[in-house]
């Protein structure tokens, strides 16, 4: 090892950093062997997969005089994973002492003040690991570093990067004391409650910096029809601090969420026996965040959604598509953004929630009654056969008694145009497809709204980001990137 070094520094420029740092390095290692050296170090070699078989099988058998399949399998597992992590241990010792990083700061460039090697043990997949790591130290930036842990991948949070990998997995799908269960119960890995939500919010939070700085089209995405584009909103709880003095729906006016707004974009270029169109399957991306859809009339730059739209639309190929269709619940603030972003896109009234309000409508007038299901029923035809003038006048019917008929009437006013029904059903085109209503069920609702969660704005919006890049099947993407980061 030192007669490797010795070699580098006879090849290294005379004065410069690089030969002063290998000279450094040379010096810790000759002056050597330091008590913190890892306890794993051993020469020993590494047992055979047929010894580690015979080591735990055998004592099994004699003890039980049967063979125990599933608590055999799981002790070989342990095992091998024992004697994977000491020889991952070795290897990556190894590198760094052979292949060690820049000794350089790495907000400043400049060359470390060498203080020493240290130990700290991190937790990998295969089971925890020591590594003896130089220390600097920066003048300048009057901070420490450890620069060939950033070249592993590792950081202070003490897991290794296919740790991090899983625990943003799991902690995604489910509640983190669940997460953390599951990490055990199917890796092996033991992460408390607590380190599994730092470990997957601190995931989301680099994901969510990711998705504003990479917006490059997908060529695997390119739209081959009509690309669809959704926009929804729906209610995330949030802790009382971050709620306070905002209007909601709460009977004193208080409100006890924010809305997470949602976009997602699909095609559908198969029809079912009854000609609806059907999403393709693989064809969802979704990008989601509590933050504003809307900005001054003043303003010159877009609201915060305006430019995830953007985004997402840019990386879905929207500026390739023949056809853009925009379909949502009515809400004014979705026919805004899609109006400023895709001038010349058919924005269509998702039908199932335009049909939620007649239902609505429905059992305000006429309570839970037969009169109430018949009136429903007239008012379904109507809109799907196009009779909007039929529509707008029954309901006009109630409008001056019930506040709720005349605030319905608007709103089917308001969109008429969107709910050109037989027109776009002549199109082959969506009319109400339920990938809005399921993305936001699916996304936000299946995990920001489970029963006793609060949220802390930054913490449900990290989460978020985590669990779109998943489910729209950038997770790898995300990683690759990561790992071009370490190897720079």
């Amino acid at each position: 090892m030192e007669a490797a070094l010795r070699q580098k520094i006879g090849a290294a420029p005379k004065g410069s950093d690089e030969k002063r740092h290998l000279q450094e390095l040379l010096s810790l290692l000759s002056g050597q062997k330091t008590p913190e050296a890892p306890p794993t170090a051993s020469k020993a070699p590494t047992p055979s997969f047929a010894s580690i078989l015979e080591e735990v099988s055998q004592p099994m058998i004699r003890s039980s005089r049967r063979l125990d399949f599933g608590a055999m399998e799981r002790a070989m597992k342990d095992r091998m994973l024992e004697e994977t992590a000491r020889t991952l241990e070795s290897r990556l010792n190894e590198e760094i002492t052979r292949h060690p990083a820049p000794f350089r700061c790495p907000a400043c460039g400049r060359l470390l003040q060498s203080k020493g090697m240290k130990s700290k043990t991190f937790m990998t997949s295969l089971g925890e690991i020591t590594l003896r790591r130089r220390y600097g130290f920066c003048r300048s930036c009057r901070k420490g570093s450890f620069p060939d842990d950033a070249r592993l991948g590792l950081d202070e949070t003490g897991v290794s990067p296919e740790v991090q990998y899983l625990a943003g997995l799991f902690g995604a799908e489910t509640d983190f004391l669940r997460a953390s269960d599951l990490l055990f119960c199917a890796a092996r890995i033991r992460l408390p409650e607590k380190q599994v939500e730092r470990l997957a919010k601190s995931l989301g939070e680099q994901i969510a910096q990711d998705e504003r700085e990479h917006v490059e089209l997908e060529p695997h995405r390119l739209p081959q029809g009509p690309l669809y584009i959704g926009m929804d909103g729906t209610g995330v709880p949030i802790q009382s601090r971050e709620t306070a003095g905002r209007r909601g729906k709460q009977k004193d006016g208080s409100s006890k969420t924010r809305e997470a707004k949602m976009i997602d974009i699909w095609e559908a270029h198969t029809q079912n026996e009854r000609g609806i169109p059907i999403r393709d399957p693989g064809s969802v991306s979704y990008s989601a965040a509590i933050e504003s859809a809307s900005c001054p009339d003043f303003a010159q730059m877009p609201s915060d959604f305006a430019r995830r739209v953007e985004r997402e639309a840019s990386r879905r190929g929207a500026a390739q598509a023949r056809q853009i269709v925009v379909i949502g619940d009515g809400a004014a603030w979705i026919w805004k953004t899609a109006e400023s972003l895709f001038p010349g896109a058919l924005c269509i009234v998702d039908r199932f929630h335009a049909k939620q309000h007649l239902s609505e409508l429905s059992k305000a007038l006429f309570g839970d009654t037969p009169k109430a299901k018949e009136w429903t029923h007239c008012r379904y035809e109507e809109l799907d056969e196009g009779r909007m003038d039929d529509l707008l006048k029954e309901i006009g019917i109630y409008a001056s008694r019930f506040p709720e008929a005349a605030q319905c009437r608007t709103y089917f006013q308001n969109n008429r145009e969107r709910m050109r029904y037989p027109e776009f059903r002549a199109l082959g085109l969506c009319t109400s497809s339920g990938v809005v209503e399921a993305g936001c069920k699916s996304i936000v609702g299946g995990r920001l709204k489970k029963s006793g969660m609060h949220w802390s704005v930054a913490g449900a919006n990290a989460i978020l980001a985590l669990r779109c890049t998943i489910k729209s099947g950038r997770y790898e993407s995300f990683w690759e990137r990561k790992a071009s980061q370490w190897a720079a």
